[in-house]
């Protein structure tokens, strides 16, 4: 018979079992699939591909983004190379709507299981908390929407990180979905456009520039958008400062 006592320990157990199993589950995958999904699988399985996606391309569409998805909540290497994919299979467009919306999916699924596991409690300890942290706490909450829309806009932040801070510093839902969804849109239609040339490249045996992102023709739009994303923050601190 359980106790009153442990009824508490054991729910905050419960809670804390998809986390565990998202962590478990990513690190299999990095150690087992670390040379599987990469950009010579997909070379080497391009013709079949093709064929699976010209014979059944609505569910060939549906497995790919619930694949998608599943490789982002377990945060398993090989997300670019889904979106070559993604890219190469279904063209620039519609291609980026799959991308996008099964890397959602996947950021949802992780956001969730940390916030549910680990994210209300630390952010009900920064609310109650007092000094620096009470007001980093205040801080994020006053400029949500622009914090999520930077760490999406600006590439340099690992995808994983975007998807775990926010469920641990207590955002709401809501703003993390649409800024998720929105704000991964600029890059994924890069990555994109360059999966929907893959087949003049195979043909040349040649590996995209996947670092085309920080080329400054795409990079500085970037930057320029994500400014834009902290402009209102920004006006906000400005007209708080005294004498202003």
């Amino acid at each position: 018979m359980t106790s009153t006592k442990s009824k508490p320990v054991l729910g905050a157990v419960q809670k804390q079992v998809p986390l565990i199993l998202l962590v478990a589950g990513g690190i299999i995958g990095a150690i087992f699939l670390k040379d599987i999904l990469d950009f010579q699988t997909l070379a080497e399985n391009r013709e079949r591909l093709i064929a699976l996606r010209d014979a059944h391309y609505g569910w060939v569409a549906a497995a790919f983004v619930l694949a998608y998805a599943v490789l982002v909540a377990f945060s398993l290497p090989g997300a670019t190379v889904a979106t070559l994919t993604g890219g190469f299979l279904f063209s620039t467009f519609p291609g980026v709507l799959f991308n996008v919306s099964g890397a959602t999916i996947g950021a949802v699924l992780l956001f969730l299981a940390a916030r549910w596991g680990l994210g209300d409690r630390l952010a009900e300890k920064m609310q109650t908390s007092e000094g620096r942290i009470r007001k980093i706490k205040e801080g994020i909450d006053a400029n949500q929407w622009e914090m999520l829309f930077l760490i999406r806009l600006i590439p340099v932040v690992p995808f994983f990180v975007a998807n775990l801070v926010p469920a641990l510093v207590g955002v709401a839902f809501l703003p993390f979905l649409v800024t998720t969804f929105l704000g991964i849109m600029p890059g994924a239609l890069v990555y994109t456009s360059v999966g929907s040339g893959l087949g003049a490249i195979f043909e040349r045996g040649e590996t995209p520039d996947l670092g085309i992102i920080f080329s400054p023709s795409v990079l500085l739009p970037l930057l320029g958008l994500a400014a834009l994303a902290a402009l209102p923050a920004v006006v906000r601190a400005f007209r708080k400062t005294p004498g202003v």
